[in-house]
């Protein structure tokens, strides 16, 4: 874990980030690194004005990165959409995690009627 502008980065946080290219990234963290005093991270590159580095890990110095908010899914459109994004990027344990929450939604669903 790295600390970093008072929030503590750690693996599998999704992150934004500014590639010393200045290119905006969006991700998440695949590990941690302490080879340099300030801390690497190594992102999984999910989005970037760079697509070239789409789908690429990359390491990133843990100043140039912001960790994004918690979100809370609440829909079933918003499951799906991360079943797909955990399948883009091969988080088989994100993707069980998430079919797991899409079964019990629609077993909740269905014992309502």
């Amino acid at each position: 874990m790295f600390s970093n502008n008072n929030t503590i980065l750690k693996t599998g946080d999704w992150i934004k980030a500014e590639s010393p290219k200045g290119e905006l990234i969006i991700g998440y963290i695949e590990s941690l690194s302490l080879e340099t005093l300030e801390g690497v991270v190594k992102v999984t590159v999910v989005t970037s004005d760079n697509n070239q580095t789409v789908g690429k890990t990359i390491p990133i110095l843990s100043k140039r990165v912001k960790k994004l908010p918690v979100s809370n899914v609440t829909n079933k459109a918003q499951i799906e959409f991360l079943l797909d994004l955990a399948l883009s990027t091969g988080g088989k344990e994100w993707f069980l995690a998430l079919s797991s929450e899409l079964n019990a939604m629609k077993q909740l669903v269905d014992g309502v009627h």
